[in-house]
């Protein structure tokens, strides 16, 4: 029984892709311009993603991270904010960086308050991408 349905499954697969590369015949000799047009545009997008990979390619970083300590001074980031800065950019939440720090929510509140006005961010993300460009934080 298994046999007869194996071979009634494959019979039914080989006829429906016979079919399908007939209907794909008729389409390709009544419309060859959109299929040259559709075989164009495939390779330019291989073509540009490939060059897009080749040119953006980021090497990962070497060595150890060494902080830009003349960029936190001149910015005034303390010690207390360059920690909360870490815990924003591993993506923790406000009361985890609190019990995290042991201080309460309102503080951490604070913190990033201040961190905002000084890397003239709006947003946790703007914050953390903006440090992380001045190589505060890795």
């Amino acid at each position: 029984m298994f046999r007869t349905v194996l071979l009634y499954g494959a019979g039914l697969a080989l006829a429906v892709a016979a079919l399908q590369w007939v209907e794909y015949q008729v389409w390709a000799r009544s419309h060859p311009g959109e299929l040259y047009s559709l075989l164009l545009a495939a390779a330019f997008l291989g073509l540009g993603v490939w060059v897009g990979a080749r040119l953006f390619r980021q090497s990962p970083p070497t060595g150890d991270f060494v902080p830009n300590e003349a960029a936190r001074a001149s910015l005034g980031i303390t010690d207390r904010e360059r920690e909360v800065l870490g815990l924003l950019a591993a993506g923790r939440s406000n009361k985890e960086i609190a019990q995290r720090l042991a201080v309460s929510p309102n503080t951490v509140k604070t913190h990033i308050a201040r961190l905002y006005e000084k890397l003239e961010a709006s947003r946790r993300t703007e914050a953390v991408l903006k440090a992380r460009e001045l190589r505060l934080i890795p």
